[in-house]
């Protein structure tokens, strides 16, 4: 037979999963398959994410790397409590704006690729925090899976040689210098990214999950692998030294939430984005439900995006910069303010212009009710391009998004966190856990929360449906972008009031979601996304 597996003359149908014992939905059909492993092995939702999250690595690595960022929202049943972990990076010690603006002139902006927008990664840390707090199984054991794929290798799906491509072609015509060699070497052995069903193996990715897995994450921070880490940054022009690895913490956090529809919607706090999502639906929760999305329904839906952009890209950074509280940008005093600044019309409210990037989601779930939200990413696609020689680290470029103007709140500064795309979610009622939600890609992941929570929450849509559901984005100015598929009336409607609209056939940059919730009495059910390589192992 001879088929394009990219091809779909004919929409795909899917049903939400159910089951009792444990789920595992993740955006790789072998990381799913690990975290069920660690399920099935003794260890809990924990442990299961973990395992999964470090398949990821392995098998989707045009969106994240060992060398990324994470968060997590964890649920632990016996506490009754929503713990959130903050493994974002933060900047070198001896980096400043003057010191990039002499090496990069005219330096508008960071780059996007080399050393210079690396900051401290923060999985390993974030993988070993997880399972040392809350898992049953050993670091090593969670990672074991991953490194067996990386080592025996596994077939590339259709949007993983896709977005493997993308990426090959740019840093073809992007990343020429002695730095980025070793990206090619690892990621392009025959001079060309894998074609579907191509089998790809990553051996020195494999050792390095194992040295993490042996030494609880040290060998990163202090061990061999650090030394290997600043002897290429020294050597290739980075900021990244040993005192910044050594002295990198994750950290546990208070999730943030506001009260929607009888619901607790939660999300990590700033530097996360996750309160844009917050702000939006704190400012839509004044106006009266509806049942159904119709024309007004999505013009409120998208002036209340707008909105909460604005505020967000004008007040996040690392919470030690902030000249504001999320508190006070959540209250329902401020949501119903920005509310009556909805009219008939579309209206213009200037933030910064959303870009794309490359993220995994993954959620979980155990029989004992503890559940978790994770997310992970090297930022835009591989990341910064460049690889750590002979580890098969790819290293993020999160440091793209801070700001070279030294008057804006997220301006570059020695040891500080980024305004962060990166969001896990998380939905409670009355004091008790729902279940992990979350929609992966750059600036549209707010508004994918905001649109999985209205279609779940508004609108009575199951979690399948809930991600199969057309989506919009917004990406700047009077402009959004519609899926085929999304109500041309609506459409045409949206367009008279004076939004700007068009149709994308690109399914990749309106995110990709994972959903599982614990029903009233005990069962699971799953959503896994369909514009992905997704699927849901459960048991």
């Amino acid at each position: 037979m001879d088929f394009d597996p990219n091809r779909r003359p004919y929409p795909s149908l899917r049903y939400p999963i159910y089951a009792n014992r444990g789920m595992v939905a993740a955006s790789s059909p072998q990381a799913s398959a690990a975290g069920l492993q660690a399920l099935r092995s003794g260890g809990n939702a924990v442990d299961a994410a973990v395992a999964a999250a470090a398949t990821l690595t392995v098998t989707e690595p045009t969106a994240n790397g060992i060398g990324g960022d994470a968060f997590a929202l964890v649920w632990i049943e016996k506490d009754r409590r929503l713990y959130g972990l903050n493994a974002s990076g933060r900047a070198p010690s001896g980096i400043s704006i003057e010191a990039v603006l002499a090496r990069n002139p005219p330096g508008e902006r960071m780059p996007a690729l080399g050393w210079l927008p690396v900051l401290v990664p923060g999985i390993p840390k974030a993988w070993a925090s997880l399972v040392r707090r809350f898992g049953r199984r050993s670091l090593g054991e969670a990672l074991e899976p991953a490194a067996e794929y990386a080592e025996g290798g596994y077939p590339a799906g259709p949007v993983l040689a896709g977005a493997w491509q993308r990426s090959f072609d740019r840093y073809s015509r992007e990343c020429r210098g002695p730095e980025f060699a070793e990206w090619f070497r690892v990621f392009a052995p025959e001079g060309r990214p894998p074609a579907p069903g191509r089998i790809v193996r990553l051996p020195d990715h494999a050792r390095t999950l194992r040295s993490l897995g042996a030494s609880d994450s040290e060998s990163f921070y202090r061990g061999d692998l650090a030394d290997r880490i600043v002897r290429d940054s020294e050597e290739f022009g980075g900021f990244l030294r040993k005192p910044d690895l050594e002295g990198y913490e994750a950290e546990w956090v208070d999730p943030i939430s506001v009260a929607y529809r009888g619901y607790e919607v939660c999300e990590i706090p700033p530097n996360g984005q996750g309160i844009v999502a917050l702000m939006a639906l704190n400012i839509l929760k004044g106006f009266p439900a509806a049942r159904e999305p119709s024309p007004e329904d999505y013009h409120r839906s998208w002036e209340a995006m707008k909105l909460a952009f604005a505020d967000g890209t004008a007040h996040v950074t690392d919470p030690g910069s902030m000249s504001v509280f999320p508190r006070d940008l959540l209250s329902p005093d401020y949501g119903a303010l920005r509310a009556r600044e909805i009219g008939e019309a579309a209206r213009i409210h200037p933030p910064a212009a959303p870009g794309r990037s490359g993220t995994v989601y993954l959620c979980t779930a155990d029989g004992n009710g503890n559940m978790v939200s994770y997310i992970q990413s090297n930022y835009l696609g591989f990341g910064s391009g460049v690889v750590v020689r002979g580890t098969g680290i790819a290293l993020q470029n999160r440091g793209f998004d801070f700001s070279l103007d030294p008057r804006h709140v997220n301006r570059l500064e020695p040891g500080k966190r980024t305004y962060h795309t990166i969001i896990p979610g998380f939905l409670m009622k009355d004091g008790r856990a729902v279940g992990p939600f979350g929609v992966m890609g750059g600036y549209m992941q707010p508004q994918g929360h905001v649109q999985v929570v209205r279609n779940l929450l508004d609108y009575g849509l199951d979690p399948q449906q809930a991600l199969d559901a057309p989506r919009w984005q917004w990406t700047e100015g009077l402009r959004f972008l519609v899926e085929e598929g999304f109500p041309r009336e609506a459409a045409e409607e949206l367009a008279r009031r004076g939004h700007e609209v068009a149709v994308s056939r690109d399914t990749a940059t309106f995110g990709r979601g994972q959903i599982i919730l614990r029903l009233p009495g005990g069962t699971l059910v799953g959503g896994t996304e369909g514009r992905t390589d997704s699927n849901i192992a459960c048991w």
